[in-house]
């Protein structure tokens, strides 16, 4: 086998993974570059692979940054399979159509606007390439042998980072290698933990969150605070959020909030994302990789005001506080969200709460950092709300977390390669299992392949 790392190296966004045994090319993950401006720009440039040129497509999970190339790879020749869990197939089928719809959207802004140094702007894709490509989606059940030809199988084992999410396994009768894709948490308000796996002689494992731990305290006492002041001061509290998984978790703890009294039953919640309403929904159709029973299901819809229209959406930006608006996309890179932050950011009675890893580059990166301004649609936007973060709401398990999953293994891969984090936390998770499980470890570059014995 032959390993070729064409993505999520130095960075947590564009995952890809380019496998190759005997005839067959199979890529694992598909996903877009985000964030800084020079990963953006590869998600533009050719793959080393012609796309005819592969036999088959694996996802771990249907999170953009490992899903959303897909159709530009069947745009640029791809028409193979694309194998993926049930629960991701139904998430891509939201997911893939509104990132096209977004990057149309984006597109056309920038043509009407005139801000765009390209004449005209064109989106990487469109709804119908994404359509395309969702007719390639070959849902597997989990734990169930596929036959990818040339003696590969697949296996996939959920891993419980959202709905569908999958540890992807890939052996012949030789060598077998499991790609992690991203791992959830033991102790998920949300999901079920990720399976143990005991063997694989290639590792390819995730490090978002390689060089910090997630607090130990109770989210839901920052949250009722954070909350309670900017109500306090009728005040608008913003939330941008990942549309899968981050939605219904916040969605969920302010259900919780309200039925205790720790903040007031009567403070209106939006939720403006038509995708985290359709993902909600889905919630209802696999209790089995959740912890929420079909009651607590519904009692999320009961929680907010469902936002569809743009016309609601934009009636929002002229409404008064308090109120809550969860709005996607958790790093404000993009969607409905960047319109509230040009309305409510301004103002300092506001607050800006972030719930999760901010890549670098991204627009809530920025401000976590301090900028005193954002760049959007081409002016930039003065930011005097307060912006707060909640970080241990993510749905990646830390440093800890993942060392803890590691130690179910029987025996040590031959090799593990960290991907999927920025530099300082790929070194330190390569450290950390050097020094706590004595593997062999190594921090692959971009575009580098090895092979596998």
């Amino acid at each position: 086998m032959e390993l070729t790392f064409l993505g999520a190296t130095g960075t947590v966004t564009g995952s890809k993974y380019l496998l190759k045994s005997g005839t067959k090319h199979i890529l694992i993950d598909c996903g877009l570059f985000q964030g800084l401006k020079q990963l953006r720009l590869k998600n533009w440039s050719k793959l080393p692979i012609n796309p005819a040129k592969i036999d088959a497509v694996v996802l771990t999970h249907a999170h953009i940054d490992h899903s959303g190339y897909l159709p530009l790879l069947v745009k640029n020749g791809f028409s193979g399979k694309v194998y993926c869990s049930e629960g991701t197939a139904d998430l891509c089928k939201i997911m893939l159509p509104d990132s096209a719809h977004l990057q149309e959207e984006e597109a056309e802004y920038a043509n009407r606007r005139g801000f765009s140094k390209h004449h005209p702007a064109l989106p990487l894709y469109t709804k119908e390439d994404a359509e395309n490509a969702l007719a390639l989606l070959t849902p597997v059940s989990f734990e169930q042998d596929v036959d990818l030809g040339d003696g590969l199988t697949l296996r996939l084992s959920p891993s419980g980072h959202i709905l569908g999410s999958a540890f992807v396994r890939i052996h012949n009768q030789k060598t077998s290698v499991l790609f992690s894709g991203d791992i959830g948490r033991e102790n998920d308000i949300l999901m079920k933990p990720p399976v143990r796996i005991k063997q694989a002689d290639y590792l390819l494992i995730e490090s978002t969150y390689g060089n910090r731990l997630h607090q130990n305290d109770d989210p839901k006492i920052k949250l009722a605070a954070i909350i309670n002041k900017t109500v306090k001061h009728k005040g608008v509290v913003v939330i941008p959020v990942f549309a899968v998984g981050r939605a219904q978790e916040l969605l969920y703890y302010i259900h919780l909030l309200k039925n205790s009294g720790a903040i007031a039953e009567d403070i209106p919640v939006y939720l403006n994302s038509p995708m985290a309403v359709d993902a909600t929904e889905i919630f209802n159709l696999y209790h089995g990789e959740h912890r929420l029973s079909a009651d607590q299901c519904r009692a999320l819809f009961h929680t907010a005001h469902m936002v569809n229209s743009i016309e609601q959406s934009k009636a929002l930006n002229e409404a008064k506080g308090p109120m809550i608006i969860l709005s996607a996309s958790g790093m404000a890179s993009g969607g409905r969200v960047v319109h509230h932050l040009k309305a409510f950011a301004p103002k300092p009675n506001n607050t800006i709460l972030f719930v999760g890893f901010q890549a670098a580059g991204t627009r809530g990166a920025a401000m976590l950092d301090g900028a005193e301004s954002i760049k959007i649609h081409g002016e930039y936007i003065p930011v005097r709300a307060s912006v707060e973060l909640i970080s241990n709401l993510s749905a990646h398990a830390d440093y800890s977390e993942i060392l803890d999953w590691l130690g179910g293994f029987e025996t040590p891969p031959k090799k593990t390669f960290i991907v999927h984090g920025e530099p300082v936390a790929a070194d330190s998770m390569r450290r950390h299992i050097e020094e706590k499980l004595h593997w062999q470890v190594e921090v692959p570059e971009y575009l580098e392949t090895v092979t596998l014995d």
